[in-house]
Parts: structure tokens; sequence; C-alpha cells
């Protein structure tokens, strides 16, 4: 992982891996000027975002070493809406049916639908618990890393889960999806049902999300496996209980009709060529 980094030590490989992604942004939205709605809006954010990192680096002060560990968790964030809603509707084009007829030639049936015959409130209710839950459970392992003082493995941790965000972003633009759920609703013999908040639950995600296209890849699945990987650094106990919550996200991600199984499997792989790549893009970088 490194030597823990001080807050007047230039930029950080994370600092230069979301500069560089939001000049990228900045790009594509002058590119798609007249297609991506509140633009303006979104590229003032770029450039106000660039400059308050910059000056946190240049000019550190008593808000800096907190700021810089943390701030990806905001930035990385702030990306997820001109990825998942705004962009693919510059480029006019959806891969639901193409994904679904992969998921089809695979399994010669489609996974989502086919698991309705196992269905139960109490498990659909477990298993959008798990689901729905996916964020605080990616940043647990950085708070336990900083609670534990462990910074430059919350640094190297930072960096990997920033670097896994915005690949998955990527790929919401270069095959914009939305997910079976909804391509598949007429096929559904059986609507699913929890006990007790799993609508509630399921109407705040896609409240969240609004009309997302962010199916491909799974990021549940991508970002649950580095975050399992990662969380051996706080204990073999969180390792294990991080494995078991991790083969219920990727359950839960097909049984919930949230994603084809193509997309899981994508989800998988970016994570496996992460863990391995990342540490010496890490090193390059910083």
């Amino acid at each position: 992982m490194g030597e823990v980094l001080k807050r007047g030590a230039g930029f950080w490989a994370v600092d230069k891996l979301v500069l560089a992604y939001f000049a990228f942004m900045a790009a594509m939205l002058l590119a798609w000027w007249g297609s991506v709605p509140n633009a303006g809006w979104l590229l003032a954010w770029h450039v106000a975002g660039s400059a308050l990192l910059v000056y946190e680096i240049k000019r550190p002060n008593p808000t800096t070493w907190l700021f810089r560990n943390w701030y990806p968790v905001i930035y990385v964030a702030s990306c997820y809406k001109e990825m998942a809603d705004f962009l693919p509707l510059a480029r006019h084009v959806v891969y639901d049916q193409q994904l679904a007829d992969l998921d089809q030639r695979i399994w010669g049936l489609q996974p989502g639908v086919w698991l309705s015959r196992i269905q139960s409130p109490a498990f659909t209710e477990y298993l959008q618990w798990i689901y729905t839950f996916f964020v605080p459970a990616v940043l647990l392992v950085a708070f336990l890393l900083w609670r534990r003082g462990h910074y430059a493995e919350f640094q190297y941790y930072a960096f990997l889960i920033a670097l896994g965000y915005l690949v998955s972003y990527l790929g919401y633009v270069l095959v914009p999806a939305r997910g079976p759920r909804f391509l598949l609703k007429d096929f559904e013999h059986i609507p699913l049902h929890g006990l007790w908040l799993f609508q509630g639950m399921q109407s705040t995600l896609d409240k969240l999300e609004s009309v997302a296209y962010d199916a491909f890849p799974s990021g549940h699945t991508e970002l649950t496996i580095l975050a399992w990987w990662s969380s051996k650094a706080v204990s073999k106990r969180w390792f294990g209980a991080y494995f078991a919550y991790t083969l219920s996200i990727i359950f839960a991600t097909v049984y919930l009709r949230y994603h084809y199984t193509v997309d899981v499997f994508a989800g998988a792989i970016v994570a496996v060529v992460l863990i391995a790549a990342t540490p010496f893009l890490y090193r390059r970088l910083q």
C-alpha cells in the first residue's frame, strides 16, 4: 500500500484520477452540449469541484487532511447522475434487448423470470435489504480502516473504490441499459412481494436513481467484490462477513431483476482486473 500520504505531499493518486475524470467529463459535456439536460450546471460543477480540490492541495489548511481523505465520496457520487441518466440519453440508444438476448443464449431462459419459482416474501425482503445497503457496506470498510488508524490502507482503498465506481460509470455510457425488471416486466408470472419494507425500499431506490441506465456492468457486483477483498485489511472476521454479503448481493441483483447475468459477469470481471492491476497503477500515479 505504501506509506501514509500527508496533506502537503502534492497530488495523490486519487487526486490525479478524479481530476482526469472530471476533465474527460467536461469534454463529453461540451461534445454533447445540446443533448444533455443542465449541461451548463454540470460543467460548472466540474470546474468548481476541480478548483476546490486544487486549492486544498496547493493551500494546505486545517480542513485539508479530512477533505483530501474523504472528498472522493462526494465527488464520485456526483458523477453518477450524469453518467447514469444524462449521457446515455445523449446517445439515443439502449442495449437492454441485446443483454437479455445474451442471457437467453447462455441459459436458454431468462434467469430473473425463472427465479420467480423460488421466491417468497421473507426471502425477497432479506435480499432487498442486502441490495439497498450496498453503498453503506462499501463505505463501512473505509470507516473501519479510518477508525483503526490504518491510513495507508484507507487511502489505497479510497483510490480502488473511486476507480471502480468511475469504470462502472463509463460502462453506463458505453452500454446504457435499465435492467430486466423493466424490459421483462410483462413476462413476470409472479410479481415480487416482500414483508414490510420491500416496496418502500424499492420505490426509494427508483426515486434516487430516477430513470437510470446503470445496469451494465453491475456496480453492485463489482464494488462489493472490491470491498470484500479489501476487508481483509480490517480483520479475518470482517473478511468472512463480507464474503457472505458478497454472495448474497450477487444473487440479489438477479433475483430482484435489477441486472441481467451478463451484467454480473461483467462486474465480476472488472473487479478481478482492478484487484490485479490497481497496485501497479497506484504506485505509478503516486
